[in-house]
């Protein structure tokens, strides 16, 4: 059997694992609210909320995704699957996330597993909850936008700055390129020019 790679597999087989998250789900749409072992409760909760997802979006590909995944062929998990799309799919709509809820409840006895109850999250959302939501994403993308400005002035203040440089060191090289020009010509025009002990011999040859 290959190695699970999202963590200890629950049942014997992929399949057997899938059934159990099937069953759990279903049992918690229909009870609100069911006792098992935290390890159960855990992995059933992510798959528990996205089908609650599903039922969020209330379209007829999520409700045939929702059917495949958690109805089969028995009539009980039908109406389930009726009730999670017209009951709690409703009653989440205005809330973002956390459909479910943990509670530790200790340990069971006989092999001394940890056990948990874990619950459908079914209170409505308040309105000050909603509206201390908004201010949060307002105030966070205001943060944002305040960030950018400050980024463009910053580029803004530097480019100056760099235009300056430039032109230094161009002024520079242009000055470093007329200084050995203006040597070659002094040192020629001495060469050129004759010296005093020159002259003079020239003076007494043409005498």
């Amino acid at each position: 059997m290959p190695t699970p790679t999202k963590g200890p597999r629950l049942g014997s087989g992929p399949a057997h694992q899938r059934a159990m998250l099937a069953n759990l789900s279903a049992s918690l749409f229909e009870h609100k609210s069911i006792k098992t072992t935290l390890a159960k409760a855990k992995r059933v909760q992510p798959y528990a909320e996205r089908l609650i997802t599903f039922a969020k979006r209330g379209d007829l590909p999520a409700r045939r995704k929702v059917q495949s995944m958690i109805a089969g062929r028995s009539r009980t998990n039908k109406s389930i699957v009726h009730e999670l799309f017209t009951v709690i799919g409703p009653a989440m709509e205005n809330r973002e996330g956390g459909y479910t809820r943990i509670t530790k409840i200790g340990t069971r006895s006989g092999d001394n597993a940890p056990m948990a109850v874990i619950e459908l999250v079914m209170e409505p959302v308040s309105p000050k909850q909603a509206v201390v939501q908004d201010a949060e994403n307002a105030a966070k993308h205001a943060a944002e936008v305040a960030a950018a400005d400050e980024q463009d002035e910053q580029a803004e203040q530097q480019q100056p700055i760099a235009d300056d440089i430039v032109d230094e060191s161009q002024e520079a090289e242009m000055a470093e390129a007329e200084t050995p020009a203006e040597t070659e010509t002094e040192s020629t025009d001495e060469a050129d020019a004759p010296t005093a002990d020159e002259a003079k011999e020239t003076d007494e040859e043409q005498k």
